[in-house]
């Protein structure tokens, strides 16, 4: 786009007045010679032997779209913008046509041309940089490429050479194709779910874990509960059975020492019995110290008449006489001696 930056007043017709902007650097020539230049100038000149060229030093931004292929073979489009500055205006004014028609617009569109020749430099080293990266990467890691692309764009020749500073690079947009956009979209979302799908199998997991700790616990609890409740079991019986045995031990030296009792008891009998095993037990009676017992004797003579009963015809045994007998044999006296002064029935021999 060309700029007008002269303005013609009243006066001669061949005398012009340039008034530029400060961000516009002029140079006045005559006679293939500079004769005034500087940013800013205000001056006037004679016009059928001045020649005048304007060179902005503002930034411009310049927008760009390329189509590129990555290193996997993707088609990816990359959309951003260009900014730059002319550095050197005298180095590019050789370069370049920027001088100015009467009218005050540039004469040629070089000033055009120079945006173009700047993003076609930075399609080149964007091309280098993608091409050397996977479509996911490039999808992924855009500041990456900026930061190359400006990098690159900086040591440039073709740049230095025009006089001009690349300001910044940036990608506002790299999008791939339709079709392969909606495939990473589809696998994005698998991805997704894939992951949500293991979130909850693993919080599923880790219940279920949480869960098999809780009752390894407290098996290992009602085990150890067991374990010494068996060795509480464990220590009663065998307390009961020392003392069981202490027991039986004690039996069978209780049991010792009846049967060696008894054994001595025997013995003793025996010994004493040896003496008088042979006499007959009505002596033995008669001589015993309980011989002289009335009732013992009463009861022996009763005894002697069972055993010779045939021998007896007839037996009269009175009221009087029993009872006296009965009374004698309670405790003797009185009775005794009336028992004794009596003088029984004797019995009858037919």
């Amino acid at each position: 786009m060309c700029r007008k930056y002269t303005k013609q007043r009243g006066g001669p017709m061949f005398i012009g007045y340039m008034k530029a902007a400060p961000t516009t650097y002029v140079m006045q020539f005559e006679g293939g010679r500079v004769v005034r230049e500087g940013a800013g100038l205000s001056f006037f000149y004679w016009k059928p032997a001045a020649t005048l060229v304007a060179v902005p030093l503002s930034s411009a931004d310049v927008p760009f779209a390329f189509n590129e292929v990555t290193r996997d073979f993707q088609a990816v489009t990359l959309q951003g913008q260009l900014t730059y500055r002319v550095a050197d205006p005298k180095r590019l004014a050789s370069l370049l046509d920027y001088s100015l028609t009467p009218s005050g617009r540039h004469r040629s569109d070089d000033p055009e041309k120079l945006a173009e020749r700047l993003v076609q430099v930075a399609q080149v080293r964007a091309r280098t940089v993608v091409r050397s990266m996977a479509l996911r990467e490039v999808l992924v890691h855009a500041d990456t490429i900026e930061a190359q692309v400006l990098a690159s764009l900086a040591g440039a020749e073709q740049v230095r050479g025009l006089g001009v500073e690349v300001m910044a690079f940036s990608l506002l947009s790299v999008q791939p194709t339709p079709e392969m956009a909606r495939a990473l979209e589809a696998e994005a979302r698998e991805a997704l779910q894939r992951s949500a799908d293991e979130a909850i199998y693993a919080r599923r997991n880790a219940a279920v874990e949480q869960e098999r700790r809780i009752r390894e616990s407290e098996l290992a609890t009602e085990l150890a509960v067991e374990e010494r409740q068996r060795q509480i079991r464990e220590a009663k019986m065998a307390a009961d059975i020392a003392v069981e045995q202490q027991r039986s031990a004690l039996m069978e030296r209780w049991s010792e020492n009846e049967r060696q009792a008894a054994d001595a008891r025997a013995y003793a009998l025996e010994k004493t019995l040896a003496p008088v095993r042979g006499v007959d037990w009505k002596t033995l009676m008669a001589t015993s110290a309980g011989g002289g017992d009335p009732a013992l004797n009463i009861a022996l003579a009763f005894r002697e008449m069972a055993e010779n009963a045939h021998r007896i015809g007839e037996l009269n045994v009175s009221p009087d006489l029993l009872h006296s007998l009965v009374s004698g044999s309670g405790g003797g006296g009185d009775g005794a001696k009336s028992a004794r002064g009596q003088k029984p029935t004797g019995p009858r021999e037919r």
